[in-house]
């Protein structure tokens, strides 16, 4: 009997697997198989949030830069789970889409500020499931203490760097995060996350203005607020830009000091220093 090369019988071998129903393509390797399925769009998340800022407080349907790719996935999906009429799937993360996204927390159980119509990290996820996945993620992080009140993880890093900016400077507290009708003057900008009042006990007219300069500087929409402007004291009022547990009031405030007003409900003109406006995660980013 004539044997066969060795190379040759390893086709004849090769060839009788493939002719096996179920066998082939079992040789195919997992990366293989994963290159062939076809990949999920991503998300930005940091531009989604900070459009659902911004774009309800615009007087127009202008679209939030690098937002407009990101939104039209989330809106799409919100559409196809009947929860947003088609002709507001159009990038623009105005209020009706803040409505939309509100009521799919809600039908996810959620309640409070993780149902704020901000996109959240777990929400965002789970209306993405096989849509698309995920890239600059925001977390707000645990709740801390911060002194004597009640911040997140997020807020209490950005307060570090202002103060590391501010040569060490102690910036103390009047005020925290999840303080639901604890000040009636704060008009529910302290119910959520990433809003602090700042004591100026101490300070002169220009250390109140460099407080806010480096505030901003490292991501919040500040202030400094005068007895003039309200009934309260004077004070330095910081909301955390992009931060995903904002109360409704709040999420104006970051929409209006974008379009340079004054986070105040007449809508004035910002008073504050002027900085180039970022995000936490922009200045980690530009400070590397």
């Amino acid at each position: 009997m004539m044997k066969l090369p060795t190379y040759a019988a390893g086709l004849v071998v090769a060839g009788l697997l493939a002719s096996i129903p179920g066998l082939a393509g079992a040789s195919e390797t997992p990366a293989a198989q994963t290159a062939g399925a076809k990949a999920l769009p991503s998300v930005n998340m940091e531009a989604t949030v900070k459009a659902a800022q911004i774009d309800p407080r615009r007087p127009n349907n202008k679209l939030t830069p690098g937002a407009k790719a990101s939104v039209l996935l989330v809106e799409r999906a919100l559409r196809d789970r009947r929860l947003l009429a088609a002709k507001y799937v159009d990038g623009h993360y105005g209020t009706t889409t803040v409505t939309a996204f509100t009521k799919y927390q809600k039908s996810l159980g959620y309640k409070g500020v993780a149902a704020n119509g901000l996109p959240g990290k777990a929400s965002l996820t789970k209306l993405g499931a096989g849509r698309f996945k995920l890239n600059h993620v925001i977390v707000p992080g645990a709740r801390v203490k911060y002194g004597r009140y009640v911040i997140n993880t997020r807020t209490k890093k950005m307060l570090a760097e202002a103060k590391k900016r501010l040569g060490g400077r102690n910036l103390v507290l009047d005020q925290g995060s999840y303080n639901p009708g604890g000040d009636p003057t704060s008009k529910g900008t302290h119910d959520g996350g990433g809003v602090i009042d700042i004591s100026v006990k101490g300070m002169n007219a220009a250390t109140r203005t460099k407080v806010v300069r480096e505030l901003r500087r490292v991501g919040f929409a500040a202030w400094v607020r005068s007895p003039k402007q309200g009934n309260w004291p004077w004070h330095i009022h910081a909301t955390a830009i992009n931060d995903t547990d904002l109360a409704t009031p709040a999420q104006h405030q970051v929409g209006d000091y974008y379009l340079g007003l004054n986070g105040l409900a007449n809508r004035g003109k910002d008073d504050g220093p002027k900085v180039p406006i970022r995000t936490w995660e922009e200045y980690q980013r530009q400070r590397r």
